[in-house]
């Protein structure tokens, strides 16, 4: 009887863990334009949603039930965002402004695959240099890594891709 009570009350929870994490990555497929994939997640997400539901709903007297569905809730975004994070889908733009060693950053980075475009630029204590990078997600820790390394001084901002096509990134994506 009890590990039916205590089965039930982890069924609810790991249930809403895997439906919200599935919600996270159904969003994020649609944010990238990846419309059949979004799809086919959001069919599993939604059936083991209703499942999860049903069996809070049949019990609405037990609040150990609305508590699993809502600790289940909360750690389905944690779960979520943490496999999103780590399957690093898509592409992303940097762009760098270095405080230091310019040329020896720019050089590092064409050295090591990656494309920049370098855009002069009036800072407000004078002429600086914009590098515009264009990279795979799962590329970016690589990348900052060489800048702080290189110049750990340097302004970095990271901004999401939802495309691109052309220059020198496209050609290195066929090239692997």
């Amino acid at each position: 009887m009890i590990f039916s009570v205590i089965g039930g009350y982890l069924f609810i929870f790991f249930a809403r863990v895997i439906d919200v994490s599935l919600a996270t990555l159904r969003t994020l497929m649609i944010v990238r334009g990846r419309r059949l994939q979004a799809a086919c997640i959001g069919f599993f997400e939604v059936s083991v949603y209703i499942v999860a539901l049903n069996k809070v709903v049949k019990n609405l007297d037990n609040p150990l039930n609305l508590l699993m569905y809502a600790l289940g809730f909360a750690t389905g975004n944690f779960v979520g965002s943490f496999i999103e994070e780590k399957i690093a889908l898509g592409n992303i733009s940097a762009q760098v402004i270095p405080k230091n060693k310019c040329s020896e950053l720019l050089e590092t980075l064409r050295s090591q695959g990656f494309g920049v475009t370098v855009i002069e630029a009036l800072g407000l204590k004078g002429p600086r240099k914009i590098l515009n990078i264009s990279l795979k997600r799962r590329d970016l820790p690589r990348l900052l890594d060489y800048i702080e390394k290189i110049d750990p001084e340097a302004f970095v901002t990271v901004m999401d891709a939802r495309a691109t096509r052309g220059g020198y990134f496209r050609r290195t994506q066929k090239a692997k």
